[in-house]
């Protein structure tokens, strides 16, 4: 069974898929089940300083999200691959970033958010709730 904004990956392609709409069964790719990203909610894991996703500056309808109270690193090797917000309607914007980018996003929205998130590509999906 799947939920919404539950996010799989694939461990023989690297196939990453994000549910949008929830289901009764799993989700195989490459002849496998995919394997379910659980987020990382401990704000006392290791890395936790680098990969917690936080709102740094606000105005009426924007938002400034970046990764880590320490910015986490942007390396081609190891990097923030997207940032998302999640809604209380259940809106989810994301934006991807490629290496080289800065580990932030802007976002315009009018609602309020419930939910951040931040993908690496090394550790995982790293959420903060709000």
């Amino acid at each position: 069974m799947t939920n919404i904004n539950q996010v799989y990956k694939c461990n023989v392609c690297g196939n990453i898929v994000d549910i949008i709409h929830a289901g009764a069964s799993s989700l195989y790719c490459c002849n496998e089940a995919m394997e379910l990203i659980k987020e990382t909610t401990d704000k006392e894991k290791e890395g936790n300083e680098k990969h917690f996703p936080v709102i740094k500056n606000k105005t009426e309808n924007t938002f400034v999200v970046t990764v880590g109270e320490v910015p986490h690193p942007m390396e081609v090797s190891h990097y923030i691959e997207w940032i998302e917000i999640i809604t209380e309607k259940g809106i989810t914007e994301r934006q991807f970033l490629n290496p080289e980018d800065k580990p932030e996003a802007i976002f315009c929205i009018n609602d309020k958010i419930v939910k951040i998130r931040a993908f690496c590509n090394v550790h995982g999906l790293w959420s903060t709730s709000l």
